[in-house]
């Protein structure tokens, strides 16, 4: 077939498959053959880059990384609706319709929680999406946007509209977001909606494609050649376009049928696989909506009615301590279980100690619970009037329950962290951080390696890497004899690192690179570092109390002593390398790094600086000397230019290295 003809067909394929997949729920065929539609498509494409069109299903991949969002008008403004809490204040809304319009049919639709976003098409083809912004400028997504499977990028017509919907995360791709970020020891996202809207705002495109983000589609903004009615009316006509628009929507008579529909949704809130924080009335017919008209904030004829968070009585029966993947100690109250938004409770986060002891909670205690955000159940408050005098205190713990390490909270700390360095919880955290660039450098031993290795039993704590063997490795997923040869000779190599390199490498709270370059130039050895008091700390330059206070703990601690002490057997190094003797061919020179470097890291550079006697800081000013400048440089380059400084490349750097072009 001619490859424009099979390019043609294959996007109508595609386009068809994902509209009964994300559109409809209704798969006709398996993942694998999408999979090779869609690798054929690509492999077209690029063999043929002339047929790539901005329609195709092949840019949802995600493009090249953006500097920033570019702010765009919206064609129509995106107004927030007004809010109602009760009973009353829907039915004023509905006298002061009437009022104006007479008798009104009204239409009952989801409130989805999520991240309002316009959509524009030209003859049937996507262009361009923004976010809600101030409602009047918003931000371009579009290339977030086409990640998002159940946004046609072609209409079934050549039409041209704007239509206006809500992105959002369903609660289990939320959950497996979170879970993921757990494990990587990342922070991690409250709910579904501020997970959304972190993952549309993601800078790249390939990130947000990961994020399994959806959309449902509730109102027709603008249509050229159409005229329509009613509200109904439209939103059939953009289902059959392919939208997927927002699935509850029942048109009502009066206000009383409005009322009976606002609490059958309600009666659904919990059952539904996405979050919603209310239901929205809006007027049917659309010539009615012209005359009712809206206020500088929000149209007149729409409302969004509003549930509070549902709170429900229970009991305290103990609290507990978790340890989270950086070693944070959250309490967590184990609850008589309770049924809240359609869901059971049986805990609830208690945050911190001063949390405990600011809302006096005890075991034992009744409490009232809620959802924050409609997902992470809490402790408001006490039912102090029903204690007994059976109640018991809560005392944080000093050791860590996952390892018996000191666990320390550290002045103006509000979090208890565990000291210990093979502490099962932030293990996994603890040999990435070990094993990255900055730190001892173990190229290969990435986060699944590491994985596959904790979970066969192969390592327990970061020293066991320097005796693992052939055969150890030779088993594990994707590892092959080259691989393992490779993976061994990374870990022998990293024996040698320096000593600020390896103290880094141990993950200890508060000490950056920086420090430990700091502490290492004054120490020497490691085993000066674990015998210096907090008094020595203090005294060393960009060392403050709360890191003197951290390092010492680190030290205090037997499990660390012994790990150390089984790095050193293993052969790994101990001391401050002298290095040999460089130029100080930057000597008093000052240095502004900005922009991703191709052939160093940050550190590795500033590294390379100060070893010549040049000093690296993070602002520009009329004293720097020099700004280097990687990929998507910040405002420091602007400044650079508009102050005159000389700015270099990454070549010109590693002349200057060599001596030349100072």
């Amino acid at each position: 077939m001619d490859p424009k003809e099979r390019v043609k067909d294959l996007r109508e394929k595609i386009n068809y498959h994902n509209y009964r997949y994300y559109v409809l729920d209704q798969p006709e065929i398996s993942d694998y053959e999408y999979d090779m539609l869609m690798r054929e498509l690509i492999e077209l494409e690029e063999k043929y880059p002339e047929l790539k069109t901005p329609d195709s299903p092949s840019q949802r991949v995600g493009g090249e990384p953006l500097k920033e969002f570019e702010p765009f008008i919206h064609v129509v403004p995106m107004l927030s609706l007004a809010n109602a809490f009760s009973e009353g204040e829907l039915r004023d809304f509905d006298r002061r319709v009437r009022e104006a319009v007479g008798d009104v049919e009204y239409v009952v639709e989801l409130k989805i929680d999520g991240l309002s976003v316009e959509l524009i098409y030209e003859n049937g083809i996507f262009t361009v999406g923004s976010t809600r912004g101030d409602g009047i400028v918003g931000e371009n997504v579009t290339q977030n946007l086409k990640t998002i499977k159940s946004i046609p990028l072609r209409l079934k017509d050549d039409v041209s509209l704007v239509v206006r919907g809500e992105v959002f995360m369903p609660r289990t791709s939320f959950e497996k977001l979170n879970e993921e970020r757990e494990k990587l020891g990342e922070s991690l996202f409250a709910n579904p909606r501020n997970a959304a809207a972190g993952s549309l705002r993601q800078l790249d495109p390939k990130v947000t494609a990961k994020r399994d983000l959806d959309i449902f589609i509730f109102n027709l903004q603008k249509i050229e050649g159409r005229k329509f009615k009613t509200h109904i009316e439209t939103l059939e006509f953009l289902k059959e376009q392919g939208f997927k628009v927002i699935p509850i929507h029942k048109k009502c008579s009066n206000i009383d049928e409005v009322m009976k529909e606002i609490e059958e949704i309600r009666n659904l809130r919990g059952k539904l696989p996405y979050d919603i924080d209310g239901a929205v009335v809006k007027v049917n017919d659309l010539e009615k909506r012209e005359i009712l008209g809206q206020t500088a904030k929000d149209p007149r004829w729409a409302v969004a009615f509003k549930y509070p968070a549902e709170r429900k009585k229970t009991k305290v029966l103990d609290i507990i301590v978790q340890v989270g993947r950086t070693g944070a100690l959250t309490p967590t109250a184990i609850l008589e279980p309770v049924t809240i938004s359609g869901s059971v409770v049986s805990r609830a986060t208690l945050h911190n100690e001063d949390y405990i002891k600011e809302k006096d909670i005890r075991i034992g205690d009744t409490v009232i619970v809620q959802k924050a955000g409609e997902i992470i159940p809490e402790v408001v408050e006490v039912v102090k009037e029903e204690r007994t005098g059976q109640e018991r205190e809560f005392v944080m713990p000093d050791r860590c329950p996952e390892c018996g390490a000191l666990a320390v909270r550290l002045p103006g700390e509000a979090i208890r962290r565990c000291t210990g360095l093979n502490c099962p919880a932030q293990l996994l955290r603890g040999i990435i951080h070990f094993a990255s660039k900055d730190a001892m450098d173990i190229e290969g031993l990435g986060p699944a390696i590491i994985n596959q290795l904790l979970s066969k039993d192969l390592i327990h704590n970061i020293a066991d890497l320097y005796y693992l063997k052939y055969e150890d490795l030779i088993q594990l997923e994707r590892m092959g004899d080259k691989s393992v040869k490779n993976l061994l000779n990374a870990i022998e190599e990293s024996k040698a690192r320096d000593l600020d390199r390896l103290l880094f490498g141990l993950g200890i709270n508060l000490i950056g690179s920086k420090a430990a370059q700091v502490i290492a130039e004054h120490f020497k050895t490691m085993d000066n570092i674990a015998k210096a008091k907090f008094e020595d700390f203090i005294q060393l330059p960009d060392i403050g109390p709360k890191m003197a206070r951290s390092i010492v703990s680190f030290f205090a601690e037997k499990q660390n002593v012994e790990t150390i002490e089984k790095l050193k057997k293993a052969g790994v190094n101990m001391k401050k390398l002298s290095k040999e003797k460089v130029s100080n061919i930057f000597e008093e020179k000052i240095f502004v790094l900005t922009g991703a470097l191709g052939n160093y890291t940050r550190e590795e550079a500033t590294r390379m600086i100060e070893e010549r006697g040049g000093k690296v800081t993070n602002s520009v000013s009329k004293k720097t000397d020099y700004v280097l400048v990687g990929k998507d440089p910040g405002s420091k380059l602007k400044k650079a230019q508009e102050l005159g400084i000389k700015i270099i490349d990454e070549k010109q750097f590693e002349e200057m290295l060599k001596g030349e072009n100072i």
